[in-house]
C-alpha cells in the first residue's frame, strides 16, 4: 500500500484548521494540525511533512518566522494563507521560503487545487533533478545547475524557493522569448485558468529582488521576458 503524503495545517482558527483536515483528509492526504508558531517549528521537525499550509498571522510568533526556521531545516513545499489581500504579504512570505499562496476567504476546493499541483510539481522537479541530460544552463553571468537545484548570479548564490527555481529555469530555456503569464501559469503552475496572474507577478519580483531587477523584464500587457542582456 502506497504511503498517504503528510501535510502539516498551521492555523490558529481551529474551525479554519480543521475544515482544512477534513478536506484534505477526504483527498487521501494524512494531515496533522499545529495552532502556533512554536509548535509548528516543532511539527514541522518530528513529522517531516510532504507540504505545509501556514497561516501567517500565528501566536508564539508569526508564521514567517515559521517558514523560515522550517525552510532552514529542510525544503518542503510551503502554501501560506493570508487574511489580507497584501502584496507586501505576499512578496515577504515568497522571499522566506513560501512557494504559493491563499488569501482568505478561499473555497477548500481551490485549497486542495492548489495542494495537489504544488506536489505535483515537486514530484517532476525531483524527475528532472535525476535527470542525466539535465545539463547546467549559463547564460552570461547567470549559472543554474539543474540537477542540484542551484542559481549563481556572477559568483554568487541565491536561495530560491522550487517554485522560483522552476520559474526561472523555463525562462532560461527560451531566452528573450516573451512568454505571456497565462502561458507561465500553465507552464510552471500547472493552472488551467488565468485567475492567478498576481502569482507570477509576485514570482517575478522575489526573482528580481535575488537576482537583480535587470534579470527579467517587463512587457506590458504581455507578460515577461529573460532579458536580453543576459546572452549565452
Amino acid at each position: 500500500m502506497t504511503e498517504r503524503r503528510r501535510v502539516l495545517v498551521v492555523e490558529d482558527e481551529r474551525t479554519i484548521a480543521e475544515s482544512i483536515a477534513a478536506r484534505l483528509g477526504a483527498e487521501g492526504f494524512a494531515v496533522d494540525l499545529a495552532h502556533d508558531g512554536p509548535a509548528a517549528v516543532s511539527a514541522a521537525r518530528l513529522l517531516r511533512p510532504d507540504l505545509v499550509i501556514l497561516d501567517i498571522m500565528l501566536p508564539g510568533f508569526d508564521g514567517l518566522e515559521v517558514c523560515r526556521q522550517i525552510q532552514a531545516d529542510r525544503p518542503v513545499p510551503v502554501l501560506m494563507l493570508t487574511a489580507r489581500d497584501d502584496e507586501t504579504d505576499m512578496l515577504v512570505g515568497l522571499a522566506v521560503g513560501a512557494d504559493d499562496y491563499l488569501t482568505k476567504p478561499f473555497s477548500m476546493r481551490e485549497l486542495a487545487a492548489r495542494v495537489q499541483v504544488l506536489l505535483r510539481r515537486v514530484e517532476r522537479a525531483a524527475k528532472a533533478a535525476g535527470d542525466p541530460e539535465a545539463t547546467p544552463i549559463v547564460l552570461g553571468d547567470l549559472e543554474i545547475n539543474r540537477a542540484e537545484r542551484r542559481v549563481r548570479r556572477a559568483g554568487t548564490e541565491a536561495h530560491l524557493t522550487p517554485t522560483e527555481f522552476d520559474l526561472l529555469v523555463y525562462f532560461a530555456k527560451r531566452p528573450r522569448a516573451v512568454l505571456p503569464r497565462e502561458r507561465l501559469l500553465a507552464e510552471v503552475w500547472g493552472w488551467a485558468d488565468a485567475s492567478g496572474t498576481r502569482t507570477v507577478d509576485s514570482h517575478v519580483k522575489a526573482l528580481r529582488r535575488k537576482l537583480g531587477a535587470g534579470l527579467i523584464r517587463t512587457v506590458h500587457g504581455i507578460g515577461y521576458a529573460l532579458d536580453s542582456e543576459v546572452t549565452v
